[in-house]
């Protein structure tokens, strides 16, 4: 269950080495910045990303499972159809994201913060969270609703997504007369 007394903690920024040839695989990144990079249908099975920064990349249909990511920010980046099953991701903004159908199933989310992403048919069945907070994401069909017990949304993301809450806890919505 999320704690909702505080909003999501920031990442910390990398401090990258300007001598450092880029990253060319998500293998084991620290202090990077990664931007127009093509990882998608790749595999890092039990990577890991501590303080790096990933602007315009494409993932899609990667297979991160088992991934550690620590200070992570990603922004105009897609992640749809990408497998992220038992993750950890602590201290993680995803803005301006396209999640689409992604996969983190038994995840463990701490400080994460999602903004302005859609997660559609976007899988969180069996991950536990820690103060996450959602701000004007696209929800529809996301499977496993009930781990965002706790977080925070703005009242109108609430009231957008009404129909998915309603549903995740079993109310009947029936039509107006």
């Amino acid at each position: 269950m999320s704690d909702t007394l505080s909003a999501p903690k920031s990442p910390h920024a990398p401090d990258p080495d300007p001598e450092a040839p880029a990253p060319t695989d998500l293998g084991d990144v620290d202090d990077a910045r990664i931007e127009n990079a093509d990882f998608s249908n790749r595999r890092h099975l039990g990577s890991s990303l501590r303080r790096v920064e990933l602007h315009l990349c494409r993932l899609t249909g990667a297979e991160l499972a088992e991934a550690t990511w620590t200070d992570v920010t990603v922004t105009d980046c897609r992640l749809d159809l990408t497998g992220m099953r038992h993750a950890r991701l602590e201290r993680i903004v995803f803005r301006d994201c396209n999640l689409d159908e992604i996969e983190l199933a038994g995840a463990h989310l701490k400080d994460v913060l999602f903004e302005r992403c859609r997660l559609r048919a976007a899988s969180l069945v069996g991950a536990t969270s820690e103060r996450i907070e959602l701000v004007g994401c696209d929800l529809e069909g996301l499977d496993g609703v009930e781990v965002l017990r706790g977080a925070r949304m703005r009242w109108s993301d609430v009231v957008e997504n009404a129909a998915l809450f309603a549903r995740a806890v079993g109310i009947e919505l029936v039509e107006d007369e």
